[in-house]
């Protein structure tokens, strides 16, 4: 088969980094293994079988990409050491990954992916390193301590800062390698780590389609994507017609290399007979759903700097319904986009803009430590845990996690624990000698009395309208009478 420009262009940047000709470079890749890499190989056979095997199944060993194509550095590199006569660094990069992939680079780099180490700061971070955790993990490179939790759990999805130890050996603190955190700050100045998705040293494509690599980060009780998909009928299909998938194809676009079932990867990030494979996998999303409140993507995009601000909700939308066409016809397609369009108006306007509200009105009678008062808890898992299931649970089709793992939580905890709560603390404030608290505690009541006055939470105080109660209680008897 002839090579492509884009393959041909890699293999001639390639041979070019190496100080080879045009000549030596293949069409994937190099003519033949390089010196440099024959001698890793050599001994790596034989201390590292394992690794020696994976890269034999992988594309680049058939390119003859090998060891010291990837790992090479400068001297000047802050990881860089002597190794056997070559200058190599443990780490690579995206920046290393661009010599040969600079397009699928590009795109994740300008992704949320890329920028999942910018936590610091963060609520979440916050949780792990003080109220989970201590300073008791010392290491040189954190010789006040750091927290087992944040290195053990956060730092292993998000990345973290790696940091090289003085000496020249290339050898990193143990706080921050290993790591493949998709979002890992490199010493090299860029973020991100391609191994997080497609794993060493076979960099298999299968696996980096297959939805359980996308559940090492995306799990659990704050974003469950892999138990929503699992549930949803999109993983049904996958988990009973996985022989069908074709996942090891080369080129695999959806309805002509496989029909069976889509995965993560089908949604968010692959080829369709009309759009080419992206590593940006926020081009086909058109709501952020972390925040408290749901934002357009573009707008979260903006604030984080990223050429996606000038990608509007619409366009991003289009690019998933095309996804979405390749199995299901214009009506159906535009009718769900109806339907998680409506749950996302109900969370953002029940339940997130005035609990939020509330939530800022009430923290003059707080303590002022973040996680020490009991409606941070409540507050912060109504939203990041309760409401991100419910908003992930409609976006992926899930319904056990968009109504009983989602909506029914944030309901229930929303009125016998977070509005119980604000009675407490309004009580307390006024019953207080401080002027300032009475204050607050007043102003903390009327949006209270303002919000449950509302039509969204009436019933809570026994204001229903009355046409409706009487709709609901005649439904109530007719189930009854079905069912005694």
């Amino acid at each position: 088969m002839k090579p492509t420009w884009k393959q041909s262009s890699a293999a001639l940047a390639l041979a070019s980094a190496f100080g080879l000709t045009s000549a030596d470079a293949g069409a994937i890749g190099l003519k033949e293994i390089s010196p440099q890499s024959a001698q890793c190989i050599a001994c790596h056979k034989q201390e590292n079988r394992a690794i020696y095997e994976q890269w034999g199944s992988s594309k680049h060993f058939r390119g003859n990409v090998g060891c010291f194509e990837c790992h090479s550095a400068e001297k000047t590199d802050k990881d860089a050491f002597l190794h056997h006569g070559q200058t190599i660094a443990v780490l690579v990069t995206p920046k290393d990954c661009s010599r040969c992939h600079e397009r699928e680079v590009t795109e994740f780099i300008g992704s949320h992916h890329s920028k999942a180490g910018r936590i610091l700061g963060s609520l979440d971070n916050v949780l792990a390193e003080v109220v989970e955790g201590n300073r008791g993990m010392i290491t040189p490179g954190f010789p006040h301590g750091n927290s087992a939790a944040a290195v053990n759990g956060c730092w292993q999805c998000h990345g973290s800062e790696v940091k090289v130890l003085p000496g020249g050996e290339g050898k990193l603190d143990p706080a921050t390698w290993p790591n493949t955190g998709i979002g890992r700050l490199n010493p090299d100045g860029t973020e991100g780590s391609c191994s997080a998705c497609h794993s060493r040293h076979s960099f298999s494509a299968a696996q980096a389609r297959h939805p359980d690599t996308c559940g090492k980060c995306h799990m659990g009780p704050d974003h469950p994507q892999k138990e929503i998909y699992e549930e949803s009928k999109h993983g049904i299909a996958f988990f009973a017609n996985i022989a069908k998938m074709n996942l090891d194809s080369p080129k695999w676009i959806v309805g002509e290399d496989y029909s069976a079932a889509p995965t993560c990867a089908t949604c968010h990030m692959s080829q369709t007979p009309t759009q080419p494979v992206t590593h940006d996998i926020g081009m086909r999303i058109s709501w952020n759903n972390r925040p408290a409140i749901s934002t357009r993507p573009e707008v979260s995009d903006a604030k984080m700097g990223l050429p996606g601000k000038d990608v509007p909700w619409q366009k991003r939308r289009a690019n998933m319904q095309d996804v979405c066409m390749n199995c299901h016809n214009k009506n159906w397609v535009e009718n769900w986009y109806v339907q998680y369009d409506a749950l996302i108006e109900l969370y953002n306007e029940k339940f997130a803009k005035p609990g939020l509200a509330l939530y800022d009105a009430a923290k003059p009678l707080l303590r002022p430590v973040k996680f020490s008062n009991k409606l941070d808890f409540i507050w912060f898992e109504i939203w990041h845990h309760e409401g991100r299931r419910a908003r992930h649970g409609a976006s992926m089709m899930g319904p056990d996690y968009t109504h009983w793992h989602g909506t029914y939580e944030i309901a229930q905890h929303f009125y016998v624990k977070f509005i119980p709560e604000l009675e407490h603390l309004i009580e307390k404030g006024n019953n207080s000698d401080d002027t300032t608290k009475q204050e607050a505690a007043q102003n903390l009541q009327k949006l209270l009395d303002e919000t449950l006055e509302t039509p969204n939470h009436r019933w809570f105080i026994g204001k229903m309208d009355p046409d409706e109660k009487a709709a609901r209680e005649k439904a109530a008897q007719e189930f009854r009478e079905r069912y005694k």
